[in-house]
């Protein structure tokens, strides 16, 4: 993070924030300014306001459900997305925060106690319980991308949010650890090294959709927020205001494509544009009068066929129903079932498919709106949408990683712990910056 200096009144400063979403079907870059909010409009847990100053995005290339697999080809498309932002910002950038959908993540939880002897809780105990959680989450082959506290304990009262300078003889905490797969955020973050650029911190994508498209009462009542994308859809579940369950499934909108071209043999790019014209997840009473005119592939290029619209609402519902399900799975195995009650929202590129909101509401029982990415200024019109809210949610991000605890051998091999590392100072520069 490049410190702009200056204080304001309060004594807090404004930086300035890079991030990167590299999906299936776009990269998107944004540039921000972290402005200190002035205190009558401040969002519960957030610091500063963030202002878009820059923006990139391009066709995501040697990206397929999420995980790098043409490193050339993602390099290109990652260039090209952060060379339009640093353009428009009318500044260079050299290290940035990314997302991460693929690697099997796995959500987990862990407890862990240490002696307090009787006297205050400071920053130092807290770091302490924080590692010792985390340390049982480190295995072979796996990265723990994020490691957070649910709730504190002292002596025997859970459910405190917040310990220091409380008294006791042992702290206690509930932690959530999500883990991935180490090869797929080692050739992500290869593909981002190569265009000179270091990763300053790898989020969860659920992680950040959840935190742009959930607004305060959702979070803080419980409810899951489901990022439809172009090669993956993503889950995660809050609540009281934490992010307790993440998982990804490398399922999107592009396999909605690629079912309608297989079932109407026709090219990809026919079906994409059928789908957005006429595409939809629920049958409609007029679908088998309606034709639709498709182009074949091959030599008849100039003789249109007509086929009924059911025909390709069948196709679509079959493959939308079947990702409901395994998301209907994911929430009632996640053990949190019954904090999502009734809320889930819909975000992402694919979730604005017609008809998915009452198809979800019909599989998953549950109240269903779409959500679009919230409090971040100076987005253009383009990036308000449903698509850029896992984008929007890692500018978001910093601002509520103060009680994030990070194992010696994380992602990037930053030294996340103690003094060293980019996310550190940065949060010690946005609680400095209260």
């Amino acid at each position: 993070m490049n410190l702009l200096g200056g204080h304001g009144d309060s004594g807090r400063r404004s930086g300035v924030l890079t991030v990167l979403d590299v999906g299936s079907s776009k990269v998107c870059c944004m540039v921000a300014k972290l402005k200190p909010c002035e205190d009558g409009k401040l969002l519960r847990g957030r610091s500063h306001r963030a202002q878009v100053i820059g923006i990139g995005h391009q066709k995501s290339q040697g990206v397929k459900s999420g995980l790098v697999i043409d490193l050339d080809r993602a390099e290109h498309a990652i260039r090209l997305a952060v060379d339009a932002a640093e353009r428009m910002a009318g500044l260079t950038v050299d290290s940035l925060i990314v997302n991460m959908t693929a690697g099997r993540l796995k959500s987990e939880a862990f407890s862990a106690t240490i002696n307090l002897g009787g006297h205050e809780t400071d920053e130092a105990d807290i770091k302490r319980v924080l590692a010792a959680g985390a340390k049982q989450a480190l295995r072979s082959e796996r990265e723990v991308v994020h490691s957070l506290p649910i709730g504190f304990s002292l002596d025997s009262e859970r459910g405190m949010r917040d310990p220091r300078g409380m008294v006791g003889d042992t702290l206690g905490v509930d932690m959530h650890v999500l883990t991935a797969d180490s090869a797929p955020a080692r050739n992500l973050e290869l593909s981002i090294n190569r265009s000179h650029l270091s990763v300053e911190r790898m989020v969860a994508t659920p992680y950040a959709s959840g935190l742009a498209a959930l607004v305060d009462d959702e979070m803080e009542m419980g409810a899951a927020c489901i990022d439809m994308g172009g090669g993956t859809t993503t889950i995660s579940i809050f609540s009281e205001g934490r992010f307790v369950y993440g998982a990804s499934i490398p399922v999107g909108g592009n396999h909605v494509t690629l079912d309608l071209a297989k079932g109407l043999s026709t090219s990809i790019e026919a079906a994409e544009r059928l789908k957005v014209m006429h595409g939809s997840a629920l049958p409609g009473s007029a679908d088998d009068r309606d034709l639709v005119s498709i182009q074949p592939i091959g030599e008849d290029m100039d003789v249109a066929q007509q086929v009924p619209r059911s025909v390709m609402t069948r196709i679509i519902r079959a493959r939308i129903d079947e990702t409901l399900e395994l998301l209907r799975d994911r929430i009632a195995k996640s053990g949190h079932g019954a904090a999502v009650g009734k809320r889930v929202v819909l975000t992402g590129g694919a979730s604005q498919l017609a008809g998915l909101p009452e198809a979800a509401r019909r599989l998953l029982g549950r109240n269903v709106r779409v959500g679009r990415p919230l409090g971040v200024a100076g987005l253009p019109e383009a990036a308000k949408g449903p698509a850029f809210s896992a984008t929007v949610g890692l500018l978001i991000y910093p601002q509520v990683a103060m009680f994030e605890s990070h194992p010696a051998r994380g992602i990037s091999r930053l030294k996340m712990t103690g003094t060293g590392g980019k996310l550190h100072r940065m949060s010690q520069w946005l609680r400095d910056s209260f």
